[in-house]
């Protein structure tokens, strides 16, 4: 064989091993579930033998555009949100239906060279929340009755949540709109999602948004009012995965397969509250409770 033969081989042999050793980017929004998904995700990879790049901290639109670009291999997104916000669709009776609402984000997505894989089984929900005690008093348990509550009383309640959530087609304009009621600008408090529960547990705001995972709401005994107006659409986390990637890493779908049977509604409300109520690391908590369910050695 002659030399240069040889030598585009070897050179050919090591871009190769150099292209299979690069690590596997794995992006994370920024809120305390989704720090929790991206260290979970890392931890089940490098299980497998991948070397992993951890990027979290980053809004919706940021991790979306950074998974279509390339910065991002995967993360985990919520179905509810790709149909509302990325393809910014409306149809109730898809965007509330688990199964109808998995299957057109995933065709779609396909579309883009994304792949949605096996989908966790809890609905991390937006919802509203309000101190126990108040809620009582007032009277108000659904989203119906706050809309009337507001209507008669506009100065009464304050509201907290974050500009993500204000400007979402799924967010608090839009609810305003579907459910019948208009909260005074000035009765709205813009702040970090973390912000947003230790505002309403300290006396700041009145009605705040919050996640149906979230273990600060038992914590704090907040209460969610119920979804009367059929609002929000379900949000069923599943890692969403780059073609390109599932074709240059083979394991990924096999590393990532046990959080879609172990990872329930309770489970991660149990996780979030270690978070935020214990003030734990999230890789340690990520950790502790894979290895405890024989997921890790």
């Amino acid at each position: 064989m002659k030399r240069w033969m040889i030598g585009v081989m070897v050179a050919s042999g090591m871009f190769a091993a150099a292209v299979a050793a690069e690590p596997i980017v794995v992006g994370g929004k920024n809120f305390t579930e989704q720090f929790l998904l991206a260290e979970m995700a890392a931890l089940l990879l490098e299980d497998a033998g991948y070397e992993v790049d951890l990027r979290t901290g980053v809004g919706s639109s940021l991790a979306r555009k950074s998974l279509i670009n390339g910065a991002f291999d995967l993360y985990y997104e919520y179905s509810g949100t790709a149909y509302t916000v990325y393809y910014k669709k409306k149809d109730r009776s898809v965007m509330t239906d688990r199964e109808r609402v998995l299957e057109w984000v995933r065709k779609h997505d396909a579309k883009k060279g994304l792949v949605w894989l096996d989908p966790l089984p809890f609905n991390n929900t937006y919802t509203l929340i309000m101190r126990r005690a108040e809620a009582e008093e007032k009277g108000i348990d659904t989203i119906s009755a706050l809309a009337s509550h507001v209507q008669n009383h506009p100065q009464d309640l304050a509201f907290g949540m974050n500009s993500e959530f204000w400007e979402r087609p799924d967010g608090f304009k839009r609810l305003m709109k579907t459910c019948g009621f208009r909260v005074p600008y000035g009765q709205i408090r813009k702040m970090s999602t973390g912000l947003v529960y230790k505002a309403l547990r300290d006396g700041q705001l009145d009605v705040a948004m919050g996640f149906a995972t979230d273990g600060r709401i038992a914590a704090f005994d907040f209460v969610t009012l119920e979804d009367d107006c059929d609002f929000f659409p379900v949000y069923n986390p599943a890692p969403v995965v780059r073609e390109a990637a599932l074709e240059q890493y083979g394991g990924i779908r096999e590393a990532l397969a046990p959080l879609a049977e172990h990872l329930d509604t309770e489970t991660i409300r149990e996780l979030n509250s270690e978070v935020d109520i214990h003030h734990r690391d999230e890789r340690a908590v990520a950790r502790e409770w894979m290895t405890k369910e024989g997921i890790l050695p």
